[in-house]
């Protein structure tokens, strides 16, 4: 090397190792990058014997190397597979062994199920402060139903589960299923149509709303606010069943009652037959009881009545005695009332005797003759004085009595109400006003009024 050329060899600069150079450089990334959140597209997925999971999570123009440790992806609720789309939290590192850059995963969840859980806890928030889920308001399931009402697809497994447990328990509830969509963008206004259709029906004392398990994007229909609503304002109680026990649902909080699966609610909505006619044994055994004692209580009653009762022959003979005894007082009763007629007649036969009547209507016509003449004179003289009387009240009447005042060329005026004015106050200019005379009434308008 030329004595002028420059040293570009710094003797005492550190010198690493590869081992040391990727130790460096781990520790500098993972200081530097706290958890973060990326998306992307799994491929290249394995699982080693370990229990770990390596894969590639990619894009369309870029791609980084990943592992969950067992301990970590037995957390994830789902087993994800080469094309899914999935959200990871992880720490950004480096595997020191081949110095390739990589992401550490703690926690993995399917691709959208971020921004829906959090709309689905917004959503249950609102609902919450406005009291859909009181359960004040929650209306009480029949612990009978008569006709119940399946809103669902009627080719899920769903319904095939619900029919298989009422056929169990009560194969005779009549089940009315009324088709709706339960996934996709249309399935919210179809459950909502489907369930008014029930709700209106007043065949229904019971509905069911139901489909099975999946994704939080396969249940989302019942995460729709507008269902929620028309779940709350039903008038017919509803029961959600959703999926499986784990899965919840706005629906759910909703309802009047959740049940975990399609098939647990069959069995609450629903009897137990063996039940029933366990049941209906019981009360068999309790009204042959109930006849049995009934009827012997009627015997030992009849019993004791057969006892009183007499024969109708002594009662006869009793009514014969009493007949008879009433028949003497009545002979005797007779007899006397017969003695004192006899009595009382003779003593009239002698008053007669004593006053005869020949001489009783001489006295007589000679009163009435008087009586006749008073009463003659009497009404004569009360005749004369009514006259008189009559005559001076005519007298004194006249004097006071209107007409005549009206004669005496005296008027009376009336207003419209045919009320009698009594001042010049009492009438305005243009009124129209009757003046009463004594042969007749003029009907005037006032012109002009002067007031003393």
């Amino acid at each position: 090397m030329p004595n002028n050329a420059p040293n570009l060899i710094d003797n005492n600069q550190q010198t690493f190792s590869v081992s040391q150079l990727n130790r460096k450089v781990k520790s500098l990334l993972e200081v530097h990058f706290p958890l973060l959140w990326v998306e992307g597209e799994i491929s290249n997925i394995s699982r080693p014997a370990s229990g770990h999971w390596y894969f590639t999570l990619k894009d369309s123009q870029a791609q980084v190397s990943c592992a969950m440790f067992k301990r970590r992806n037995q957390q994830t609720n789902f087993t994800p597979k080469a094309g899914d789309h999935v959200r990871v939290r992880a720490r950004v590192s480096l595997y020191e062994g081949r110095g390739d850059y990589q992401l550490i995963i703690e926690h993995m969840e399917q691709a959208g199920f971020g921004l829906l859980q959090k709309r689905f806890n917004e959503l249950k928030e609102k609902l919450l402060e406005e009291g859909l889920f009181d359960s004040e308001k929650k209306q009480a399931i029949p612990s009978q139903v008569k006709h119940l009402a399946v809103v669902t697809s009627p080719t899920g497994a769903a319904i095939r589960d619900v029919l298989s447990v009422l056929k169990r328990r009560f194969a005779a509830m009549p089940v009315t299923i009324i088709p709706s969509l339960v996934q996709g963008e249309e399935a919210p206004q179809a459950l909502i149509k489907a369930l008014h259709i029930a709700d209106q029906d007043e065949r229904y004392d019971a509905i069911l709303l139901c489909r099975g398990g999946g994704s939080i994007e396969d249940l989302w229909a019942f995460n729709n606010e507008a269902l929620a609503r028309a779940i709350a304002d039903a008038k017919t109680p509803v029961v959600n069943a959703v999926g499986h026990e784990i899965d919840f649902t706005i629906a759910d909080f909703v309802a009047d009652l959740r049940a975990p699966t399609p098939s647990a609610a069959a069995e609450l909505l629903s009897p137990n037959r063996d039940d029933l006619i366990e049941r209906f044994s019981h009360y068999h055994m309790q009204l042959q009881r109930r006849i049995k004692d009934s009827i012997k209580t009627k015997t030992i009653t009849v019993e004791q009545l057969n006892r009183q009762l007499k024969h109708p022959r002594d009662k006869l003979d009793q009514w014969h005695q009493r007949l008879d005894q009433l028949e003497i007082r009545l002979s005797q009763a007779m007899n006397k009332r017969n003695e004192n007629h006899r009595f009382y007649f003779k003593s009239l036969a002698q008053r007669l005797s004593q006053s005869s009547p020949r001489n009783v209507i001489k006295r007589s016509e000679t009163q009435v003759h008087a009586l006749q003449k008073n009463l003659k004179r009497n009404i004569l003289v009360k005749m004369s004085n009514k006259k008189q009387d009559y005559l001076r009240l005519i007298s004194q009447l006249d004097i006071v009595s209107p007409i005549a005042t009206l004669k005496r060329g005296y008027s009376i005026t009336l207003n419209a109400k045919q009320e009698i004015v009594h001042s010049a106050q009492d009438i305005a200019v243009g009124e129209v006003i009757h003046v009463k005379l004594s042969d007749g009434e003029i009907t005037s308008t006032v012109q002009e009024k002067q007031l003393n």
